[in-house]
Formats: C-alpha cells, sequence, structure tokens
C-alpha cells in the first residue's frame, strides 16, 4: 500500500469539504431552482387555467348575447320594416289623396262643363276656321268653347253666365288686338245668337 503523508491528507480533506461545500451550495441552488421552477410552473399553469377560463366565459357571453342581440336584431328588423312600411303607407296614404284632390277637381270640372251645357251662357268668339285643325282647341281647356257653327268652326274664350261680363271681356280682347271678336250666346255646346256688342 503506499503511503500518504499527513500534510497531503488534510488538503485531500480540505479538498473534499471545498467539494462538500460546493457540492451542498449547488443543491441548494439546484432546490431555488427546482422551487422556482414549481412556482413558475404552478403560475404557468393557474395563468393558462384563468385564460382558459376568461376564454370560455367570454365565448360564452359572445354566444349569449349574440343570442340576444339576433333577436334584439330580429325585433329591430321588425321594428325598422314596421317603420318602412309605415312610411310607405304614409307615402301611398299622401299619393292617394293627391289623386283624390287631382280627380275632385277633374269632376268639378264635368259637373261645370255639364251644367254649361245645360245653362244658357256667353262667351266671346274670337275666331273661326274652315277645317277642323285648330290646335288651339282642345276639351281640356276650361273657358273654352270649340263649336262647330256651319260651315265654320268657331273659337270662343270665357264661359260667362251675364252678358254685361261677356261684353267686359270681348272690350279687353279688343284692347289687346282681336278687332273681330263678338259675344255669342251658347246652349249644351251649340251657338244661339250673336249678342249685341255694347
Amino acid at each position: 500500500m503506499p503511503f500518504i503523508e499527513e500534510s497531503d491528507l488534510l488538503e485531500l480533506h480540505k479538498d473534499i469539504d471545498k467539494a462538500q461545500i460546493i457540492n451542498e451550495r449547488l443543491l441548494d441552488q439546484i432546490k431555488i431552482k427546482n422551487k422556482e421552477l414549481k412556482k413558475s410552473k404552478i403560475q404557468r399553469n393557474l395563468l393558462a387555467g384563468i385564460t382558459g377560463l376568461f376564454l370560455i366565459g367570454s365565448l360564452a357571453i359572445t354566444s349569449f348575447t349574440a343570442g340576444l342581440s339576433s333577436s334584439n336584431d330580429f325585433d329591430n328588423r321588425n321594428l325598422l320594416v314596421s317603420i318602412d312600411s309605415l312610411e310607405a303607407h304614409k307615402a301611398r296614404i299622401d299619393n292617394l289623396r293627391q289623386q283624390n284632390e287631382e280627380l275632385s277637381l277633374v269632376k268639378e270640372f264635368y259637373l261645370a262643363k255639364n251644367f254649361l251645357e245645360k245653362e244658357k251662357i256667353y262667351s266671346v268668339q274670337i275666331k273661326s276656321f274652315v277645317d277642323n285643325n285648330v290646335t288651339l282647341a282642345s276639351e281640356a281647356l276650361t273657358n273654352t268653347l270649340f263649336v262647330k257653327t256651319n260651315p265654320f268652326y268657331s273659337y270662343s274664350l270665357g264661359n260667362f253666365e251675364t252678358l254685361q261680363e261677356a261684353q267686359l271681356f270681348r272690350k279687353q280682347l279688343v284692347d289687346l288686338g282681336f278687332d273681330d271678336a263678338f259675344v255669342a250666346s251658347y246652349r249644351e255646346g251649340k251657338r244661339l245668337q250673336i249678342e249685341d256688342p255694347n
């Protein structure tokens, strides 16, 4: 067996003690690192769990509110459709009211025309034509008469109840340049006679 000197043995013990101290420190550091790893693993798992719960909760809330909003959207759409249909009905009513007013005017025109045809009226004849192709004549014009007086077609302006009104209108037309204008009386769309120009 080999021989070891005491000084070498002491040095060897010191190296062993140092190695044990280093070993213990390393073990302590490993323990600390393990604890930190466990802590971080727990924190990570906890964070992952909280994140998962948050995501699940968010999805649940989102799907719940989506269900509510889709039913609300349905209600809102029904409400919007109702409002739109109310506006459409209002516009339709306004349109029908306007058409009714126009038809009322047309009805009044034809009632007046029927009345004029039955009653004796006075009108101022301004022109006579040989042919019935005058573009001035129109059934839509009130206060105008276009009458066939053999062999001519006569064009008269104004429908007056009294001879005096017709004579005053004739004077105004003469002042405008219709020198040949004269007053005639009509009944049922036919000329009765030419009236006195006074």
